[in-house]
């Protein structure tokens, strides 16, 4: 035995392994005398025979660390085959896309009928609170799971020709609702403001979206409205944002909002946003028609975040050569800054240019106004923050 190499060693282990019954086999003794070779070509590695000028022993190190690195292979490729085994396609599904057209919500649906479906189409789809019928914006596609949120509502069918007749005449009943509601609330003298209403598909219940700054005691006005149309009322608060999307408005870019047209749900707008990618901070130009921030003050933002890591902040000591300056103003997204240099006066460099401490760079910048104007502009855009 001590005259075998580490390979006929291995080798013999291996075969040991087989006959103790350790590695299963049907075949026949002389296919496992073949896996047993292949095996042996397949998972054996070579190794020293000598350690300088001496042989080899049972102690020597780099027999240690040939055998053990020889068992990480073989347990690594076992893991990766019951990995193979074990791993489970991900399921897919056949999703539409579905808006209602009152509250201008948008959300998936699974499809599982044959029947085609094109954008504009109406569907009847199966909800919390019934049967809806809601408005096709994107047509069929399959999805994974992973990118979806379950379990998954079903389309129950198309909407037929008697199904959208039957929608319009519930519109048009909604709109002379909420006229009657109005005048409600006015006889009530409730602070609110009535923004929308809408029958369910079955109608069963009529639904009414208002705005109020708190909370609202309207117990006396719902069964007022019940005892009118002899239905079950819900009145739903909802906030500015959507009141904005319900009713629909130009926003400052000459497009329609971007909340009505595919905006699923509203993410937090900071002030902070604003401040980093340079926009003057005037309520009246970073504000949109909900009087929040503008919601695309978001979408660029992550962008203008990462190219800001690079940069130093304004007001920092920066090092021009060996000349010392303080950076007054920043363009991120062009990597370069403006400093006020000793003896250059206010120069445009280049974001290679330049060195400062990256530390404080990464720290937010100390606030510094000129002027009470100032001051109250930033404390009244903190206000429209939406959060």
């Amino acid at each position: 035995m001590k005259d075998m190499s580490i390979e006929e060693k291995m080798a013999l282990r291996l075969k040991e392994k087989l006959e103790d019954g350790k590695i299963e086999s049907k075949k026949s003794e002389n296919e496992k005398l073949e896996k047993t070779v292949d095996t042996n070509e397949e998972f054996s590695m070579p190794a020293p025979e000598k350690c300088g000028d001496l042989p080899c022993d049972d102690t020597c190190n780099k027999k240690v660390e040939a055998i053990e690195e020889l068992k990480k292979d073989i347990v690594e490729k076992e893991e990766v085959v019951e990995e193979d085994k074990t791993k489970k396609e991900k399921k897919v599904y056949k999703i539409l896309g579905i808006m209602f057209e009152t509250t201008r919500k948008r959300y998936y649906f699974e499809v599982v009928d044959n029947v085609e479906y094109s954008v504009g189409d109406r569907a009847i789809v199966d909800t919390a609170r019934g049967k809806e019928i809601g408005l096709v914006y994107m047509a069929p596609k399959v999805m994974s799971e992973d990118k979806l949120v379950l379990p998954l509502k079903s389309v129950i069918r198309k909407a037929t020709k008697e199904d959208n007749e039957k929608y319009e005449l519930l519109k048009s009943e909604a709109a002379k609702a909420t006229g009657i509601g109005k005048e409600k609330v006015k006889k009530h003298a409730l602070p609110m403001k009535l923004i929308a209403t809408e029958f369910t598909f079955d109608k069963s219940k009529l639904i009414f979206y208002f705005t109020a700054e708190g909370r609202i005691d309207f117990r006396d006005l719902v069964k007022e409205l019940a005892t009118i149309f002899k239905l079950r009322i819900e009145l739903r608060q909802i906030g500015v944002r959507d009141e904005a999307r319900i009713l629909g408005s130009v926003g400052i870019c000459g497009k329609e909002l971007c909340c009505r047209l595919y905006i699923d749900k509203f993410d937090s707008v900071l002030i902070k946003m604003a401040r980093d990618q340079g926009l003057v901070i005037n309520p009246a130009k970073i504000s949109g028609s909900c009087g929040r921030l503008l919601c695309c003050i978001k979408y660029e933002y992550q962008q203008y975040a990462e190219a800001l890591l690079k940069c130093p902040n304004i007001g920092q000591t920066i090092m021009f050569g060996e000349l010392r300056g303080r950076v007054v103003g920043v363009n991120p997204l062009n990597e370069y800054i403006y400093a006020d240099v000793e003896g250059k006066g206010r120069i445009r460099l280049g974001i290679e240019e330049v060195t400062f401490d990256k530390k404080e760079a990464r720290k937010e910048p100390k606030k510094n106004y000129k002027g009470k104007k100032k001051n109250s502009e930033e404390q009244v855009a903190k206000k429209l923050e939406a959060k």
